[in-house]
């Protein structure tokens, strides 16, 4: 996990140039004998940088793999344990500020430089401009352009040296090219006021680009620093969330949040979960239920046992998971690094010629293709290309995980938008998993409440799931049984005040020779909705019928409505008989349905669907689903709050188990595909206008940084609005 090391000389993300593809940071393992070092390099924070490190450590005795985090700016080095501090000194020579995070230790946010060199860098260079068009002294306009160089442009030069030195192109090394041209060929002024208006663009955009980089990680203050905790004299005291132990009591009071996760254990009150689910709807909380760090308890005090240390709360690991994800890069990304790569040196070449050969070759003034040159050099940095993908899946990903979606990698956002097929599997996904009575109907006269209470006292003697329902519907005193008896196949018998009853299936009451036409036409009825049925019967006749379902979950008809308008299909996949699955798939809308299955037919269904060129996703709960969720283009978990195994298996996992969150998932992925479509040809566009540009000779050096920086902002703002959409 990673945020940020204070640093006055902070740079952002974009500035980069020759990009090569980041390393997703996925868990290093470290080889026989060495350790992993996590080191938070401020400066670290393009492929440019991240080359001019490899170049440093590939080779290094004693060093192994090399994980790089440029979001968050950290580095994961395998090494020796003794060659620790040669890495760090290696990376240092690189002109680099290394500071090595210690255990899950997240970096500090950045200290962004003061404005104020800025607006006096500015209008000393404006007073250039006035010397100059005014018809001042010479001198004069060169000493003021001077001053304002220097006061923005030092650490360009710094950072454009460390680049060529080390044989690398990228926004620093290219607009100190640039700049030192433009003072050769006698432009001072303008020289002056492309250098500010760089360092201006460059100070906005790290600032715009923090909301990115920590959005994710900002989550992590949702769950305060301290908690009240239960002392052995049983006195409480305030102790820093860090230093709780699981199996501490903590105490939290109304309008507090809870600040780490745990079981409750005395009170009663109701829970914003948002932080966690996305859902802001309260939740009733009482003993045995559990509560998460960072949700925020409403209005009445509860006290909870510590389930999970601070770094390893639910909030933890969706912060830990976004962020991994983060590195990942997308298919978009990958195509923009390789252009990016070729991009420009082709252009720095295209630089050169244009300087050397129409004064050669075509009569022209080298005063005008130098300068000619200079300019687009500026346009040669493909900055807000590089930013434009990056900037906007993390954006994606932290909206997602604002409202629930814990999305694993920017590949499953562009997947996610081109879904036309949604696999489901049915209890505990579709269904609540939890069979209720829905039906009572008594058969043969005589009292209903009566039936019931003897069905419940046979019920509450059996481990099955249909007979628990039936026992928690019953609102009566329990009567004693006799002689209780399964009979395999069929239900159970015992006997109550003396009489011998029977609750099962069908079977049960055909071989007793109890079943008679009307029965078993209501049977079939209620079969055919999906139901299972239980009969109380006497010796002498059948009671009483029960009719026990699974119910749906709140919002699934609601989401295949929003799927089917999204233009994608649904089918369930499920282990229980046709008819019932045929049963839902009819209440909630579903195209097909398919029973009966195993995990192998699962997975087979998943398989042939995609061999027919569809891109599928499949949504399951349990360990039955684990092959078709690993064979589908997408999975996604159900049950998330709280499950390791969800959020560290699944490439999307539901936080709150709501199926509404599926078609918001696709119209997330759909809006970020725009944007990157949005950015990437708002950046190739102005590009190429400025290449036509600056060949014509209509583009000059302050313009052309305008173009540069100004896109670069707008392709940031641009994928920044992803944090505010709604879902």
């Amino acid at each position: 996990m990673s945020a940020h090391h204070s640093h006055d000389h902070a740079t952002p993300a974009s500035r980069c140039c020759a990009a090569q593809p980041a390393s997703p940071e996925q868990a290093l393992t470290p080889a026989a004998g060495e350790q992993v070092s996590r080191i938070h390099i401020e400066q670290m924070d393009c492929p440019t940088e991240e080359r001019l490190i490899r170049q440093q450590l590939t080779g290094m005795t004693g060093v192994g793999a090399l994980q790089f985090n440029l979001l968050q700016r950290v580095l994961s080095v395998s090494h020796m344990p003794e060659r620790r501090e040669a890495v760090i000194a290696a990376i240092r020579e690189l002109g680099f500020s290394p500071r090595l995070l210690v255990d899950d230790a997240r970096p500090e946010p950045t200290q962004h430089k003061p404005w104020w060199p800025l607006a006096l860098a500015g209008f000393v260079a404006l007073a250039a401009e006035v010397v100059h068009f005014a018809g001042g002294a010479a001198w004069l306009g060169a000493a003021l352009a001077l001053l304002a160089i220097l006061i923005s442009g030092v650490e360009t030069y710094r950072k454009g040296w460390v680049a060529l030195r080390h044989r690398t192109l990228n926004i620093n090394a290219l607009m100190s090219i640039a700049v030192t041209g433009a003072v050769l060929i006698g432009q001072w002024p303008e020289a002056a006021m492309v250098m500010v208006l760089f360092a201006i663009a460059e100070h906005i955009e790290a600032r715009s680009l923090g909301r990115a980089r920590d959005a994710i990680s900002g989550l992590l203050a949702l769950a305060p620093e301290q908690a009240s905790v239960q002392q052995e004299d049983g006195s409480w005291r305030g102790i820093a969330a860090t230093e709780i132990a699981v199996g501490a009591r903590v105490r939290v009071r109304p309008g507090e949040r809870v600040a780490l996760d745990g079981t409750v254990v005395g009170g009663r009150s109701t829970v914003n979960q948002a932080p966690i689910t996305g859902e802001s709807m309260p939740v009733e909380k009482q003993t045995g239920d559990s509560v998460f760090a960072g949700t925020i308890n409403q209005n009445g005090t509860l006290e909870y046992r510590v389930t999970a240390a601070a770094g390893q709360t639910t909030l933890a690991r969706i912060i830990h998971a976004v962020e991994q994800a983060q590195s990942e890069q997308a298919p978009t990304q990958r195509f923009v690094d390789r252009f990016a790569a070729l991009y420009t040196p082709a252009v720095c070449l295209l630089a050169l010629l244009m300087a050397v050969l129409p004064p050669l070759f075509l009569g022209g003034g080298w005063y005008d293709w130098i300068y000619r040159a200079l300019v687009l050099l500026v346009v040669a940095c493909p900055c807000a290309l590089v930013i434009s993908t990056p900037v906007t899946i993390v954006s994606a990903l932290a909206a997602g995980a604002r409202r629930g979606l814990l999305i694993k990698g920017g590949v499953h956002l562009e997947q996610g938008g081109q879904l036309n097929l949604i696999a489901l599997d049915k209890t505990g996904t579709l269904t609540e998993g939890r069979p209720v009575q829905t039906d009572f109907e008594l058969l043969a006269g005589g009292n209903a409440e009566r039936a019931q209470q003897l069905a419940a006292s046979l019920a509450a003697r059996s481990d099955h799931p249909v007979s628990r329902a039936l026992a928690s519907a019953n609102q009566q005193p329990l009567l004693e049984v006799d002689a209780f008896t399964a009979i395999p196949g069929q239900g159970v018998s015992g006997l109550l005040n003396g009489e011998r009853y029977y609750l099962g299936n069908a079977r049960l009451a055909v071989g007793r020779g109890l079943m008679t036409s009307d029965i078993q036409d209501r049977l079939c009825q209620l079969e055919r909705e999906g139901k299972s049925l239980v009969l109380l019967c006497s010796e002498q006749q059948a009671l009483g019928l029960f009719a026990v379902a699974d119910t749906l979950k709140l919002g699934s008809r609601d989401a295949i409505r929003e799927l089917h308008a999204l233009g994608v299909e649904s089918m369930i996949l499920s282990g229980d008989n046709a008819p019932t699955v045929q049963a839902i798939a009819t209440q909630v809308g579903i195209d097909t349905a398919h029973g009966n299955l195993l995990p192998d037919d699962k997975l087979a269904l998943i398989r042939q669907a995609s061999n027919a060129g569809r891109r599928v996703a499949m949504v399951g709960d349990g360990n039955n689903d684990t092959p078709a969720l690993a064979a589908a283009d997408i999975g996604f978990a159900m049950a998330a709050a709280g499950s390791d195994t969800a959020i560290e298996t699944a490439d999307v996992a539901l936080m709150d188990d709501d199926l509404r969150k599926l078609p918001a998932f696709i119209r997330l992925s759909r809006r970020t595909l725009r944007v990157l479509r949005q950015n990437i040809w708002l950046a190739l566009g102005i590009k190429a206008v400025f290449v036509g540009l600056t060949l014509a000779g209509s583009a000059t050096m302050w313009m052309a940084v305008f173009a540069d920086m100004g896109v670069s902002l707008l392709v940031v703002f641009n994928g920044l609005r992803l944090l505010r959409d709604t879902l």
